[in-house]
């Protein structure tokens, strides 16, 4: 292999691999990155047997082939060449090694064989569309908040996407939720994807689509099977494999009936919560509201480091309730509401409580309250 290949360009494509390699990793083939140099384009690929990422750059190649090396190590030798560089990569004769040269530095890699390099790609799509960088953006930022850490129900530590019919409108939803709370984003299902399975995109795969989505503008072809997703952004393309698992009938806990409304200036309501919940504990952040003729106190009462209190006016006409939330849940939910109001649903304190822009809004949210 002989390749000349403009420094930007190469640093731009190991950017987009590299992250996915695990820093540690049992099995040595997983830390490389492949390169494969052919008809005028470098292939470049990582994986970390779940999730695979792979792009082409344009590139002058004086003789093809491929090889493996370490990923973050020659993504750190590239970032640290002067910018406008040319670099030229040669598989050193039979030694193993691959030659990194750009001007007077040279830099000789541990290579493991191409041969030896996994591949995630194998497999049918059943249903493929294209969806818009901003919708897909807006899908997975308003529900991400929501996914579960806890591994051991492995079936909610990912966003669970989906088509239904709204009101004889087919729409493609993305839910996640952990237990406490519970986030719903819809948007218009693209064509294509009516009929899809439900799939469970894991974490780290959902992290990595919202890091690619460098250019909103542009559209992203998915595809989709009961067992993996690819998402092609341009000339990057992620191939993840699917949470096997049943994701929870998540309907029953959405509210149909909870009947107080409240309806709250957005930005002071949650300054209000960020401030008064300074003295909450570290182990519940549990904050108390007061709700009842039209305002809306909010308080915390922690015997190790004191008590907090402050009002605010509400749109609220229905009989007095106090309900306690976890304040950093309610901030996240708060977080992702894009009007200048929230309206909250309530039913009584110990049931879900309902959070929306307004009423048909594309995302909703549920937050299970606290015994305050």
């Amino acid at each position: 292999m002989k390749v000349t290949i403009e420094r930007s360009v190469l640093l731009k494509a190991l950017g987009h691999v590299h992250r996915i390699v695990e820093k540690r990793n049992t099995i040595p083939i997983l830390s490389n990155v492949l390169i494969e140099a052919a008809d005028g384009k470098v292939a470049l690929k990582s994986t970390d047997l779940d999730l695979e990422a792979t792009e082409q750059a344009p590139a002058d190649v004086a003789q093809s082939g491929a090889t493996t090396v370490a990923a973050h190590v020659i993504y750190d030798i590239v970032r640290k060449l002067p910018e406008g560089a040319q670099v030229g990569l040669d598989m050193a004769g039979e030694t193993g090694q691959l030659l990194v040269r750009s001007g007077r530095s040279k830099f000789f890699l541990q290579a493991l064989p191409a041969s030896d390099f996994p591949d995630l790609t194998l497999g049918e799509f059943s249903h493929r569309f294209v969806l818009p960088g901003a919708e897909l953006k807006k899908l997975i930022d308003n529900s991400q908040f929501a996914i579960s850490t806890e591994e051991t129900r492995y079936y909610l530590n990912g966003i669970y996407l989906h088509t239904v019919d709204v009101a004889g409108k087919p729409m493609l939803r993305a839910v996640a939720t952990d237990g406490h709370r519970l986030a719903r984003v819809e948007t218009a299902a693209p064509e294509g994807s009516v009929g899809m399975p439900g799939v469970i995109a894991p974490r780290k795969a959902v992290s990595e689509v919202l890091k690619l989505l460098e250019d909103t503008t542009k559209e992203v072809e998915i595809e989709i099977s009961t067992a993996k997703a690819r998402c092609r952004f341009g000339d990057v393309v992620l191939t993840t494999k699917l949470i096997d698992g049943t994701f929870p009938d998540y309907q029953r806990v959405i509210p149909s009936s909870n009947d107080k409304r409240l309806v709250v200036d957005k930005e002071p309501f949650e300054r209000a919560v960020d401030r008064v919940s300074t003295l909450s504990s570290e182990r519940g952040r549990a904050i108390k509201l007061s709700i009842g003729d039209g305002r809306m106190t909010l308080s915390v009462n922690n015997p190790d480091s004191g008590s907090a209190s402050e009002e605010l006016e509400v749109d609220y006409d229905s009989e007095p309730i106090d309900i306690g939330f976890n304040a950093r849940y309610l901030l996240d939910i708060l977080g992702q509401l894009a009007g200048d109001t929230a309206l909250i649903k309530l039913a009584d304190p110990g049931s879900p409580t309902l959070i929306q822009d307004r009423d048909g809004a594309n995302a909703l949210y549920v937050l299970m309250p606290l015994r305050v």
